[in-house]
């Protein structure tokens, strides 16, 4: 593949330490992102907030300032994420849907494609910009926008089930979905509104677990785990 975009949730970006930043962890991502980059594949990158902020598990702060304060903390995320891999010799770039100063560059297709084409990890912070849609519609969004060929969700769980294994010891693990079952089923993959978005830009999702070892890297060389979301 040519383009992927990747999808860090905050929670994982913490390692155990399950708030703020597990550089152990951060760095292992790097590592093996540089592996990708360096087979010539351009990558973007999405985080999600959870290691700092949700919003919506607050019920003393309205929704739109709740919301606000979750994509700052992504802006966060991907300030200190793309100083990481910076430490392990990629060039990157910060993007924002909203002015952040000095801090990062406000998002256009244009500036994300020069970047790609120069061989940038670009990160795209801030979700949408807009409060009421989440990381999910915003990596969706994203993908969409920039012609990415896949998304890779690498969460803490290591692909799709029919029920929470969490609490069903007896879920069913898919190893090939489609993304009208997804909807039909209520999955929860990603989030309602980004499901219907790659279902009608046909973006089909790559979920897999980030805690194996080397799971990026095995994805894309075709030792995948996961789970295939199809479109």
């Amino acid at each position: 593949m040519r383009r992927i975009l990747l999808k860090l949730s905050g929670e994982a970006l913490a390692g155990e330490k399950r708030t703020g930043f597990d550089e152990e962890t951060v760095r292992g991502v790097a590592l093996q992102v540089k592996q990708l980059v360096d087979d010539g594949i351009q990558v973007g990158i999405v985080t999600g907030g959870g290691n700092f902020w949700r919003g919506r598990t607050s019920e003393n702060i309205d929704r739109t300032k709740a919301d606000q304060i979750g994509m700052l903390a992504t802006v966060m995320n991907c300030i200190y994420v793309s100083e990481i891999f910076r430490s392990t010799g990629m060039k990157t770039a910060v993007l924002t849907p909203f002015e952040c100063g000095s801090f990062t560059k406000l998002f256009s297709k244009d500036r994300a494609n020069k970047y790609f084409e120069k061989g940038m990890v670009v990160f795209f912070a801030g979700g949408t910009g807009h409060p009421y849609f989440s990381t999910d519609t915003g990596v969706v969004l994203r993908a969409v926008e920039v012609e990415a060929e896949v998304i890779l969700l690498a969460k803490s769980i290591d692909g799709v089930y029919d029920s929470d294994p969490a609490v069903n010891p007896a879920a069913r693990k898919y190893d090939e979905i489609t993304i009208d079952q997804v909807i039909a089923q209520n999955l929860q993959v990603v989030d309602m509104t980004a499901s219907i978005l790659a279902r009608d830009n046909k973006m089909p999702m790559w979920v897999f677990g980030l805690n194996e070892k080397d799971s990026i890297v095995n994805t894309m060389r075709g030792s995948f785990n996961g789970t295939k979301v199809t479109v």
